[in-house]
């Protein structure tokens, strides 16, 4: 669930009454009696709250947690990632939600395995979501990043139009991932990973016609979920809220 934002002060160990656009956005996001969610009040401060009482026009949410710092990184990370076998993706899902990631767009590579393959094996695709939503209420975070519908290859470049930082990890040729941040300091990046068999030299060059860097991790050569993982913990320590 979002941060829902109001125009009052929030004092801890109090019930907070809710009215008006708070509780439509409350709704709006699933809230329901029982919930954990995140406020900020009216001097930007964020709580930790439990709805105690929902109805169509107001709610009452008990403040049991006050945050010393925002919960949410000032990076923006966007995770292209090749969709992986068995329960990787959702594991992938988990650790990067935790991380801070801000959306997950799933898509099928050249050298990964079909959407129909996997979803023919064990459907999971539908649990995707849910997963995010939990990894936000485990790490405490106010934000649930967006996880989207696997797509082709091409379809998940030609989406990333917005300015930032574009990086496609590519053991084989890529520079170095410290040397393009301390050159290339970015506020939004784009991070591509690829499947267990890497991208195709074509997947590179036409990621590079998008404005994509091939960059590498180091020699060794990691599990897509590991790269993953590291990658966005990498760019969360050195241009993000990681310390």
């Amino acid at each position: 669930m979002d941060r829902i934002l109001l125009n009052q002060k929030v004092e801890l160990e109090r019930e907070v009454l809710i009215q008006g656009p708070p509780v439509e956005a409350l709704r709006f996001h699933g809230g329901r009696v029982g919930s954990l969610i995140t406020l900020t009040d009216a001097e930007g401060s964020d709580f930790r709250g439990r709805i105690l009482q929902l109805s169509g026009t107001e709610a009452s949410v008990f403040i049991f947690e006050a945050f010393p710092s925002p919960t949410e990184s000032s990076l923006e990370i966007v995770l292209l990632q090749a969709l992986p076998e068995k329960e990787r993706m959702e594991m992938i899902i988990q650790k990067a939600t935790e991380l801070g990631i801000s959306a997950i767009f799933p898509f099928q590579s050249e050298r990964s395995i079909s959407f129909e393959e996997r979803e023919a094996k064990q459907k999971k695709a539908h649990r995707w979501q849910h997963i995010a939503v939990r990894a936000v209420q485990q790490s405490r975070r106010a934000k649930v990043p967006y996880v989207g519908a696997c797509r082709p290859f091409q379809e998940v470049l030609e989406n990333c139009k917005e300015a930032g930082l574009k990086l496609l990890l590519w053991e084989k040729e890529g520079e170095p991932l410290k040397r393009v941040l301390r050159r290339q300091p970015a506020r939004k990046i784009y991070a591509m990973v690829g499947p267990e068999g890497g991208f195709t030299r074509g997947e590179v060059t036409s990621a590079a016609n998008h404005g994509f860097s091939a960059v590498k991790l180091g020699q060794r050569i990691l599990r897509t979920e590991t790269a993953a993982i590291t990658l966005v913990a990498i760019l969360q320590y050195e241009l993000g809220d990681l310390s």
